[in-house]
């Protein structure tokens, strides 16, 4: 038996030993003191940390919570804010230039404006605050994210300082109401009704229909023809030799029969006054006219006037400058060339007086 063993023994050391290839990859089993050492330290170490995690859990889950709740109440007080400005308006319109200053469209769109700028400004204030105390709650250093967010806000003011313009102009010019839907503005690049006012870009509309995108940033000064009350002037001329009290009354009587009549009783504010002599020339006269009208109707009430003055001045026999001297007016089978002059002989440069008149050259003294 001794003789076997020790036989197996010489064969197992005479034969090759087997390439690092060859040897098995079957992974080493833990043993059971193993396992249960590793089992005892995980316990141990969560048993350590589950105070802190729990703790920075709950921060976090307080912090979203009250931002959460803060952003909503800060919101709705933003919503009642806007509802109780525009509730507050009805006491203005009750009179007939406050009905005109504020529509229901243009004080639907400047709350809405205004409502959707705070609560914007509101909403980036808080989950901001809140993202940033999350973030220190996992004691994370926030100074490379502040100066990087730095430097990029510098990089996009930078590139998009247009629409930075845009937008500010456009807020300042809602806060302030300077214009709004329905009113009709010169402003400066165009000029038109305002059809819609947007934080950077207001809509008018035009004389010929056309519409035109304004940026807010582009307007350097607007003027607003649509707010408070308008001016309708006329500039009557007439000859030189008219009866100027004559032409008062006229204009007087027209402006006195044009105040009692439907539509233009509501769109007078005022009466026609004749304001005097506007400038005065050699063949004419140049009589100021004028009044005040509801905004956004200067142009009609300057054209029915102008109308209404042309045939009272015709039913007045009063003349105005470009009209035929009056004895062509009142025969109408006049000869028109009867105040033309004859031709003359001197027209004619082969007639006796003409070769009569012509200048003798001088002779030649050269030999």
């Amino acid at each position: 038996m001794s003789s076997v063993s020790s036989l197996s023994v010489l064969l197992a050391a005479a034969s090759p030993s087997p390439s690092p290839s060859e040897t098995p990859t079957t992974p080493a089993v833990p043993t059971l003191e193993e396992a249960q050492e590793s089992a005892t330290n995980a316990a141990s170490w969560v048993e350590e940390n589950w105070s802190t995690w729990l703790a920075i859990g709950l921060r976090v889950l307080l912090i979203v919570v009250i931002a959460a709740v803060l952003r909503v109440v800060v919101r709705r007080a933003i919503t009642k804010l806007i509802d109780r400005m525009n509730r507050s308006v009805p006491g203005v319109e009750g009179t007939t230039l406050g009905g005109l200053l504020v529509n229901v469209e243009r004080r639907r769109q400047r709350s809405q404006a205004i409502g959707s700028v705070l609560r914007s400004v509101a909403s980036f204030l808080i989950m901001g605050t809140a993202a940033l105390m999350v973030l220190a709650t996992f004691e994370i250093n926030l100074a490379p994210l502040l100066a990087s967010a730095g430097v990029a806000g510098v990089a996009i003011g930078f590139g998009a300082r247009n629409l930075v313009t845009d937008f500010l102009s456009g807020v300042f010019m809602i806060l302030e109401d300077q214009y709004g839907v329905g009113d009709t503005v010169d402003a400066g690049v165009a000029s038109g009704e305002v059809i819609e006012v947007g934080l950077r870009v207001t809509k008018l509309r035009g004389d010929n229909g056309e519409i035109w995108y304004v940026r807010n940033g582009e307007v350097k000064r607007i003027g607003n023809l649509s707010q408070g009350w308008a001016t309708a002037g006329v500039n009557v001329t007439v000859r030189h030799d008219e009866d100027l009290d004559k032409v008062r009354r006229t204009l007087l009587a027209v402006g006195e029969e044009m105040s009692k009549e439907e539509p233009w009783n509501e769109l007078l504010w005022g009466p026609i006054e004749v304001l005097g002599l506007d400038d005065v020339l050699l063949d004419s006269m140049v009589v100021r006219v004028s009044a005040k009208t509801m905004p956004g109707k200067a142009l009609t009430v300057e054209r029915e006037l102008r109308w209404r003055i042309k045939k009272a001045f015709d039913a007045a026999d009063i003349r105005i400058v470009g009209q035929l001297p009056p004895d062509l007016t009142a025969d109408p089978n006049a000869d028109p060339t009867a105040a033309v002059a004859a031709p003359s002989v001197y027209a004619n440069a082969t007639s006796p007086q003409s070769e009569r008149a012509t200048p003798i050259a001088p002779t030649s003294t050269t030999k």
